[in-house]
């Protein structure tokens, strides 16, 4: 599903992480590791949103580094902490991500009514609350057909109700092959999301477990 092959991130002179070789099959990963630890940074990296080091493939041939367009139109990623430009709606970032992602494995408005976002997608998102953002950002990473969606922490400022129909989400779109790569606190496997793995970030390198 990906490979990574002496890969290193640095900011300025110091290096935040190293993976010198890992390839993962497709499935659902559990990405843990302490905070500040460069469980963001790797995400990022993974999303083709920071530079580094090495190559990053998807599927066996598509270089997130020499292929760059191809890499982002199959690899989604929700923030931690979304930020939009307050001026837009809800309703204008999907539209936007529709026509840069392409057709979806599914549609726009039956995600927005089961993540229970409906309801405000048509205000502009400088009057979202935190929760209001987190699961705009959840909506915008299940559009388009991705072969990899990376899910930093997803859970947090959720209500119980969300959370559930978050699980049922990745199980269904996983189901349809698509992979995880997931960060959050809380006990993915207890919740029922059956995991392939674990990785771990620690001491500069992420591994598996």
């Amino acid at each position: 599903m990906i490979a990574f092959n002496q890969v290193e991130k640095y900011y300025g002179d110091v290096l935040a992480l190293r993976i010198p070789r890992l390839s993962l099959e497709a499935g659902i990963y559990w990405v843990q590791g302490a905070n500040g630890a460069g469980k963001t940074t790797c995400l990022k990296m993974m999303a083709g949103l920071l530079p580094f080091k090495g190559q990053v493939l998807l599927s066996g041939s598509i270089d997130s580094r020499k292929q760059p367009v191809a890499y982002r139109k199959k690899v989604n990623y929700a923030v931690a902490e979304p930020l939009y430009p307050e001026f837009l709606t809800g309703r204008e970032l999907i539209a936007l991500y529709q026509r840069t992602k392409g057709p979806g494995i599914i549609d726009a408005k039956e995600l927005a009514q089961v993540l229970h976002a409906e309801s405000y997608l048509h205000t502009p998102v400088g009057t979202y609350s935190s929760g209001m953002l987190k699961k705009l950002s959840l909506l915008l990473a299940f559009l388009g057909n991705p072969s990899l969606i990376l899910l930093d922490e997803p859970l947090i400022t959720l209500d119980a109700a969300t959370v559930q129909a978050m699980y049922s989400l990745i199980n269904r779109v996983h189901a349809q092959g698509v992979s995880f790569m997931i960060t959050t606190h809380q006990a993915l496997e207890e919740d029922g999301v059956p995991l392939t793995g674990t990785l771990q970030v620690a001491g500069k390198t992420m591994v598996r477990l």
